[in-house]
């Protein structure tokens, strides 16, 4: 496990963003942990997010003109994203989209700046894969070019078939998901820290049975 993945994991516990328990997934499974990204909810710790999300873009080596984020968790997150690339020298625009479009005003269903170029998708996780589809058709619809989706935590677990929701986007829409960190290296982080053991076991066990091969 990498430095940043283990910092990562280290700020998304210390925020208890990511909990150990027993919680019902949408699809109806108990999982031994859970993730919710919306309880980054100050200026510091959506600093440090935005931060995380920049180094592994940056990283990835992903050519993009602009960022999305779609409602809601999106939208945070493409500007806090945003605001630490600006910080490192690279300041793009970024977009989001409305539940329902505006009829009145500038109108439309996209705020912020213009689609154009290749844009980056910006969310937490990727779950049935909805809001990946919805974001496409947005971005197609003004003219520009879908060229990746960037998330926190990669599942790694099957969807109604055999691929993760992860997986189905890469195959139904031909886009890299950069991902800050996956299910991997949750249970590397837990193997390293032995207080976690019970944890570890739960997540294991999960994995054997829903995990992706």
């Amino acid at each position: 496990m990498t430095g940043f993945k283990e910092a990562f994991l280290d700020f998304a516990i210390e925020r208890r963003v990511l909990l150990f328990g027993e919680f019902q997934t949408k699809a109806g499974r108990l999982s031994p942990y859970f993730f919710n990204a919306g309880l980054f909810n100050d200026g510091a710790s959506l600093k440090r997010l935005g931060e995380f999300y920049a180094k592994a873009i940056l990283d990835s080596g992903l050519a993009f003109d602009g960022l999305f984020g779609p409602a809601y968790k999106g939208i945070p997150l493409a500007a806090s994203v945003a605001i630490a690339l600006a910080g490192q020298g690279r300041n793009v625009p970024y977009s989001y989209n409305r539940k329902e479009a505006k009829d009145h005003g500038e109108g439309g269903s996209i705020v912020g700046a213009p689609l154009a170029g290749r844009i980056l998708i910006v969310d937490d996780v990727i779950s049935a894969g909805t809001s990946v589809r919805e974001s496409v058709e947005s971005i197609r619809s003004a003219g520009a070019t879908p060229c990746g989706v960037a998330i926190a935590l990669d599942r790694q677990e099957r969807g109604t078939g055999e691929l993760s929701a992860v997986q189905e986007v890469m195959r139904d829409y031909q886009l890299p998901v950069i991902s800050l960190v996956g299910l991997d290296d949750l249970v590397a982080y837990l193997a390293a820290h032995a207080e976690q053991a019970d944890s570890l076991a739960a997540i294991q066990a999960y994995r054997e049975r829903y995990g992706i091969s």
